[in-house]
């Protein structure tokens, strides 16, 4: 018989958020991977509990070749336990590679629900909560952050966002000039630990705010983008909106028929606002169109 695959979420900040169930899968397992085996053994020494099965290291710089290893404990019919440093694995964290591993032989994968920073934030930021989506880390590079934020620029639902603290400033100013200086959002730092702080605002000054340094763990949480009837949207407006999805690496085709059902007009309507965009381009450049 094969094993089972537990993904196991742990503590975001504050130890005593741990599952009660967290405590028992760590002594059950078999072998526990864990993103950073030394914060493995500060959380068990926190919990009082005593880890029994084989204890290996699970993080970005090792997770494609040890996955095979665990694969093949799991067939063996091992118990595998996956903890990262805190949240949910998999969640912009380890764990994906495994799970689709242990999908793909038909392998039992379960889970210890637990603390998650995405829904803690999103929760606190007094955004609306009905309908939301998770974008993870932005790029790194200011150009690339760019074509990302544009990708959702017209997105509806709440967009929530892991940053590290250094780039926060910079994160922030990039929202605010794709987004719009007066989109709502909200910083959520070091949630659940001593200095929590939620600072809600304009993107336009938060990123004012954020000049002067942030520290912590980060979680952004960004209103969506409102609602605009057709009648709103003029043909300036529609072609910007092409143009946003053809630097996001979207073919022209594809970008007018998105922008078309996003405002509820015929596909033409829109064609025709870009080809007289590009026929005025061309007379203002003396060529032709």
């Amino acid at each position: 018989m094969t094993g089972t695959l537990v993904l196991a979420g742990t503590p975001i900040g504050d130890i005593a958020d741990a599952p009660p169930r967290l405590a028992a899968e760590l002594e059950r397992a078999d072998v526990v991977a864990a993103e950073d085996t030394r914060r493995l053994r500060g959380l068990t020494r926190a919990l009082g509990v005593h880890t029994t099965g084989r204890v290996v290291s699970y993080f970005e710089g090792n997770e494609s070749a040890r996955t095979p290893e665990l694969v093949e404990a799991l067939a063996g019919g091992a118990r595998v336990l996956l903890v990262t440093d805190a949240g949910m694995p998999s969640v912009s964290d380890p764990g994906y590679r495994l799970v689709a591993a242990a999908v793909e032989r038909d392998i039992k994968v379960t889970a210890v629900p637990g603390p998650s920073a995405v829904l803690t934030a999103l929760a606190l930021s007094g955004l609306p909560v009905d309908r939301f989506c998770f974008e993870g880390f932005l790029p790194r590079k200011a150009g690339e952050r760019l074509g990302r934020l544009r990708e959702v620029a017209a997105e509806r639902r709440t967009l929530v966002y892991f940053e590290a603290p250094h780039r926060v400033d910079d994160t922030l100013a990039a929202m605010a000039e794709v987004f719009g200086a007066d989109r709502r959002a909200a910083v959520c730092r070091e949630l659940t630990k001593t200095y929590e702080e939620v600072r809600r605002g304009p993107l336009g000054e938060l990123a004012v705010w954020a000049k002067d340094g942030v520290r912590g763990e980060i979680t952004v949480v960004v209103e969506g983008a409102p609602e605009t009837g057709p009648e709103e949207l003029d043909a300036a407006e529609l072609v910007r909106r092409v143009r946003v999805r053809e630097e996001a690496g979207e073919r022209r085709k594809e970008a007018i028929a998105a922008v078309a059902a996003d405002a509820g007009l015929p596909k033409r309507e829109v064609f025709d606002a870009v080809v007289a965009a590009k026929n005025a381009q061309g007379e203002s450049s003396g060529k032709a169109p």
